[in-house]
């Protein structure tokens, strides 16, 4: 017992000294086993995937801005400088409330000189006017020539046209003096103001922007660039869903309204405009806002499906000896238990929705627990199957 023990406790020390160097062998050994009976199993399996039920989305995704479906700009017609300012930012008016008014001391004085000449223009033709009718009444007598009567009526054609040149200057000075107050031109939202009171407005070669007024904010639309690749599926009417980061956990819903025909390039992709309207009654969604837009295009609920890349079978060689004129494009071969056998079948099929990962498979064969075959283990490249690796 006393000679038993030391050399126990010898072979312990021994292991322990060199226990990294057993695990090594040990390692190394166990992978030199999995190859070898690898090898042995090569050409004996099939590849599979699984035939499951569920459902299948075709969706087209996308980004937009969110924006009110109708926005006016409102400018000035004159120059001058800003008197008074009514409304602010998220104001609401109504048609025809006052926005802002622009200092008139120009404009009015503008209206009284076309006045002034309207006045002298009228009394220049009043004057000749009666002198023209003494001239016809002398000419009548026989008293003055003919070409005294005409020069009499010719001032006064003269006189009557500078009145109607005075007063379309007068109406003119009157209406500039009207645009010194702007008004809204709709019902709705002001969501921007470009100018302070003070500030002189320009309007000599362009209409300066003052106001920027969403007529209804309860309406909103999304405009969101979709490629050429996926434009064809889009059509009027169909139903979208979208997320903003304001409010993460929830789905919004909308409804695509337009498809425009004007392509725009960005970053060398040929783009779409697809219009979405939105239903924002509860105001929630604010202008500008990014919309991440799912575009649903069909749907199947409760159907058969695989992963596409189950579908790459090109012949059934080395899976079905005999299998007549049946090709992987019409049958699947279908790894099946059979009264407790594992079991080779071909079914016939046709593919339905195809989604970007995965297809819908349409057969009243097929059955729960069914495998596609789609290769292999051990087969060349070029025997026309789907070459894999050693089972696993």
């Amino acid at each position: 017992m006393n000679k038993q023990q030391p050399k126990q406790h010898k072979f312990w020390n021994w292991v322990r000294r060199r226990k990294w160097w057993i695990v090594l062998f040990l390692v190394v050994a166990g992978v030199f086993v999995y190859f070898m009976n690898g090898d042995k199993n090569q050409g004996s399996g099939f590849a599979t995937a699984t035939i499951s039920r569920g459902n299948l989305r075709q969706v087209v995704t996308a980004t937009g801005e969110i924006q009110p479906l109708n926005t006016i700009n409102v400018g000035s017609q004159v120059s001058g400088t800003i008197e008074a300012i009514y409304v602010d930012y998220n104001s609401k008016v109504k048609k025809g409330d006052v926005l802002l008014k622009i200092e008139p001391s120009v404009l009015q004085a503008s209206v009284d000189e076309a006045e002034a000449s309207l006045v002298s223009a009228e009394s220049q033709r009043n004057y000749a006017k009666s002198e023209y009718e003494r001239n016809k009444a002398l000419y009548d007598d026989g008293f003055i020539s003919r070409a005294e009567l005409e020069q009499s009526q010719t001032t006064y054609e003269q006189a009557e046209q500078s009145v109607n040149r005075m007063r379309s200057q007068y109406d003119r000075a009157v209406t500039n003096l009207g645009y010194a107050t702007i008004t809204s031109p709709v019902d709705g939202t002001v969501i921007s103001r470009q100018v302070d009171v003070g500030q002189t407005v320009a309007a000599s070669f362009q209409t300066p922007d003052l106001f920027e007024i969403a007529e209804d904010l309860s309406k909103m639309q999304i405009e969101t660039a979709v490629s050429e690749a996926d434009i064809g599926m889009i059509t009027e009417g169909l139903p979208v869903t979208f997320t903003v980061d304001a409010y993460p956990t929830q789905t919004f819903e909308g409804t695509v309204r337009q498809v425009r025909l004007s392509p725009t390039i960005t970053s060398n992709v040929v783009v779409y405009t697809v219009v979405i309207d939105v239903d924002n009654t509860d105001l929630r969604l604010k202008p500008g806002m990014t919309a991440f837009v799912t575009i649903l295009i069909s749907e199947r609920t409760d159907v058969w499906k695989v992963q596409n890349s189950a579908l790459i079978l090109r012949n059934f060689d080395g899976i079905v000896e005999n299998p007549g004129d049946a090709t992987p494009a019409d049958h699947l071969a279908i790894q099946r238990m059979v009264d407790g056998e594992l079991t080779v079948v071909l079914v016939p099929y046709e593919k339905g929705l195809v989604t970007a990962t995965e297809t819908e498979i349409v057969s009243d064969e097929i059955q729960e627990g069914d495998r596609i075959i789609f290769g292999q283990y051990g087969l060349t490249a070029s025997s026309g199957g789907a070459r894999m690796g050693p089972p696993r």
